[in-house]
């Protein structure tokens, strides 16, 4: 009998081949009424994801991590699960016409779940998860501060609602090729980092451990 893990679930719809295409259909939904704000929420998600990637990068070219507080790479899984399905869901609500509230909250539930799977997974530590968690929260709240106050021109949500499943239902399974990506890479970048960087790297590697 076909048997679902739920934790296989929280951790897949926090992949970024869910959460980057979920994301594009929110841009071009917002798109509809006003670029600008399209062109933000782009921009903001940008913004958090390159902490993201700057931390797995210093982390396999050179080792940096905080050994003390189990902290290596902040979790991407957990920061683009929040917040994107907190602005996807906050959107869907405001363009039915009802509280927006409900719709963050069960972002952000769904991003602590994704967190949450990613360390019973040992994919990530609880530090790198919060982090996660923490990055996408500020990436939210920064963006839906402008846009829940946005008036959005008339449509029928019914379609953007068809759209969110559709992209979901389609992209959900898949893996985005980012993490083996840095990772393979990465070391090449280290190996060519000018001596004394790489001996800095390595001093302050030691001093946390």
């Amino acid at each position: 009998m076909w048997k679902i893990d739920p934790w296989t679930v929280y951790s897949n719809v926090g992949d970024a081949a869910v959460t980057l295409p979920v994301a594009i259909v929110c841009a071009i939904w917002l798109a509809w009424t006003d670029a600008r704000l399209a062109l933000r929420w782009a921009l903001t998600l940008g913004c958090a994801m390159l902490p993201v990637g700057a931390s797995k990068i210093a982390y396999y070219a050179w080792h940096v991590s905080l050994p003390l507080a189990d902290f290596r790479v902040i979790s991407g899984h957990t920061m683009l699960s929040t917040a994107v399905w907190s602005v996807a869901l906050a959107l869907q609500f405001k363009w039915w016409r009802l509280p927006a509230m409900p719709g963050i909250v069960i972002g952000l539930v769904v991003g602590a779940l994704t967190g949450a799977s990613r360390v019973h997974g040992h994919s990530h530590s609880v530090a790198e998860v919060v982090a996660g968690w923490t990055l996408g929260t500020i990436a939210a709240t920064v963006f839906l501060r402008t846009a829940l106050r946005a008036e959005y021109r008339p449509f029928r949500p019914v379609w953007s609602t068809l759209c969110l499943l559709a992209v979901s239902m389609l992209a959900y399974g898949h893996t985005a090729p980012f993490q083996d990506l840095i990772e393979e890479h990465s070391p090449t970048l280290g190996a060519h980092t000018p001596g004394i960087v790489r001996a800095l790297s390595h001093a302050r590697f030691r001093n946390h451990g």
